[in-house]
């Protein structure tokens, strides 16, 4: 590792001498935002080097152990833009979650980094981890010589710097002004700038005369706003997106594309020319579609619908998808567990709403399924659900003159015979991709609209996303466990409901830990999105509270914990929220402003 800096230090001097001398051309933007970050990534482990032979002192110094611990945050946040963008694998160990993090293969990440060092020293300093916490440290200098061998070696281009850039203001409207990665210290603000300021350094390799001067005046605006309101509780997250952020990102749009800076395409949910994470049509719907031929289309959507409504699908012909998700209830069904198809006992879990589906990368409660298309080939052929057989189904259906013609127009072929069971798949999927509703009032407001939310529906905006903790599981701007900017993966939380009101015990249902046999997933499952919520009660995958003033109740009081069951590997903090009565009526408010209309 010494070797490497060494030699990095020399190539700065030399690329110092290149900018500065008259005798030598000026190199790229691209090279010298490498060098700026090697710089930046050398600060932090120096930083965290002083913090490792601090720990080791004797008597310690608590205080300072805690200031040098801000100072490598700090430090962190102003290479985070592009070591997320470009290293993620590494970026997990330095800062990742303080719970294990478990991929949907099942591989296990045990936690590390910057998160697990603030629980060691806030809000006190726990001297019996002190090995672990130079264990941490000796992680994070060891995995930076990852990020070093990257920049140093691997060109950079304008495009992705631009478009790292833009996440990066993302990652600070979804993450960073909740708290998701400093829950202990809540340096919102400071960290908030330290990002900016490294990004209006960056930016500034890129001059168009009358834009880059805009640019510059919006994000000093923005940093000085920072430098005010610094108190996590009371800070006008709705103000700070609105007036600073999304001015920031349209502007950095407005630059690349003057710039003539083309973007090179990639697959992913957010589309890349998003101006805002609020444009009308900031997300692909077919993101997680298994393939082109899945990608919606009208005739595809009208063939989705009508097999949707069909009951021809089930077994005995008594019930559709539409039986359960209807769209008068939000394409839910209202009821707490629905019964067994034939019987009148009940199905395991809840009905979960179908808007918005299309914009998660799992399914189902237990997220066991990837792809619209493998949930409805489950759900159809589910002996308890709807107990078909879609081969069976495809020879009724090309007996049908009707659907036999449907069929054609959605899935042109030169010669056909019959139809394939993937074309009933696909058709089905794309019916439910076209159920992607973002146009609550909540979105009217973020687009500009300030008349679209009362004051109290914009507190409960702020609480849910401050002091309520709400936003640190349910991520704006889609408000589910889908982890922004990326929204690559979705998170199962383990939150301890209730078997049932007023029972100490955890429902009996094992979650997420019944697909992947990890014990950290026992009772886990997907957090589902609180879009519509106000149209889907009862809630929960076993439907146990029937509003939504029982679910925050639950939630302030710690979760499970709160109420007795404390299932140990509990995903929610167990403190209480300590919400006054009003603070909860807002933030219902809130979540009924998110209400889509469809």
């Amino acid at each position: 590792m010494n070797k490497l800096i060494t030699g990095f230090i020399l190539l700065m001097v030399i690329s110092s001498c290149a900018i500065f001398s008259c005798d030598h051309p000026t190199i790229s933007a691209e090279k010298s935002i490498a060098i700026t970050l090697v710089q930046q990534i050398n600060s932090f482990v120096s930083l965290c080097k002083t913090l490792s032979d601090e720990v080791q002192q004797e008597p310690v110094n608590e205080k300072k152990l805690k200031s040098l611990f801000l100072d490598a945050r700090s430090a962190y946040k102003s290479f985070e833009w592009a070591a997320e963008y470009f290293v993620p694998l590494t970026s997990r160990f330095i800062n990742g979650p303080p719970v294990p993090e478990i991929e949907l293969s099942g591989q296990v990440f045990n936690p590390a980094g910057l998160q697990v060092i603030e629980g060691f020293l806030f809000p006190q300093y726990n001297r019996s981890k002190k090995k672990e916490l130079l264990d941490q440290l000796d992680l994070i200098r060891s995995r930076c010589t990852n990020y070093i061998s990257h920049f140093s070696n691997i060109d950079i281009f304008d495009w992705q710097v631009f478009d790292a850039a833009k996440l990066e203001v993302f990652r600070i409207e979804t993450l960073g002004i909740t708290g998701f990665d400093n829950p202990l210290t809540l340096k919102i603000s400071q960290e908030a700038s330290e990002s900016l300021e490294s990004l209006q350094k960056i930016l500034s390799f890129y001059h168009h005369k009358d834009i880059s001067n805009l640019l510059f005046r919006q994000f000093d605006a923005a940093i000085n706003y920072l430098s005010v309101h610094t108190d996590f509780n009371s800070f006008d997250r709705a103000e700070f997106i609105v007036r600073f952020c999304d001015p920031l990102t349209r502007t950095m749009s407005d630059l690349q594309k003057d710039l003539q800076i083309k973007m090179i395409r990639y697959n992913r949910l957010l589309d890349q020319d998003a101006r805002t994470l609020f444009d009308k049509d900031a997300y692909n719907v077919n993101a997680y579609a298994p393939d082109q031929n899945s990608f919606i289309s009208k005739e595809k959507i009208a063939l989705g619908k009508m097999l949707f409504e069909d009951p021809s699908l089930s077994g005995n012909g008594s019930r559709s998808c539409k039986s359960c998700h209807q769209p008068e209830k939000a394409f839910t069904d209202g009821l707490a567990k629905n019964t067994i198809i034939g019987k009148r006992d009940l199905l395991g879990r809840n009905t979960p709403t179908l808007i918005n589906a299309a914009l998660q990368p799992s399914l189902f409660y237990d997220m066991r399924v990837n792809t619209l298309e493998d949930q409805a080939l489950s759900v159809v052929q589910n002996e308890k659900e709807m107990h078909g057989s879609i081969k069976l189904s495809v020879v009724n259906l090309w007996n049908d003159p009707i659907y036999r013609q449907k069929f054609s127009n959605a899935f042109p072929k030169k010669i056909r015979t019959g139809i394939d069971t993937l074309e009933v798949m696909s058709a089905l999927g794309s019916y439910i991709r076209s159920l992607v509703y973002l146009n609550s009032r909540f979105d009217e407001f973020m687009r500009g609209d300030k008349r679209a939310m009362s004051v109290d529906e914009i507190n409960g905006f702020n609480l849910f996303m401050g002091k309520a903790k709400c936003a640190t599981c349910h991520y704006m701007p889609l408000f589910n466990g889908s982890f922004p900017p990326g929204f690559t993966k979705i998170d199962a939380e383990v939150i301890g409901v209730p078997s049932s009101i007023g029972k100490k015990e955890i429902d009996p249902d094992e979650g997420r830990f019944n697909i992947v046999k990890v014990q950290s997933l026992e009772h886990a499952f997907k957090t589902p999105s609180v879009r519509n919520v106000s149209l889907t009660p009862p809630y929960m995958h076993n439907g146990v509270f029937a509003t939504l003033d029982q679910v925050m109740d639950f939630y302030n009081k710690g979760g499970g914990a709160g109420l007795g069951i404390r299932p140990v590997n509990q995903t929610l903090p167990f403190d209480k929220l300590d919400l006054t009565a009003k603070e909860t009526k807002q933030i219902i408010a809130f979540m009924k402003a998110l209400d889509s209309k469809y």
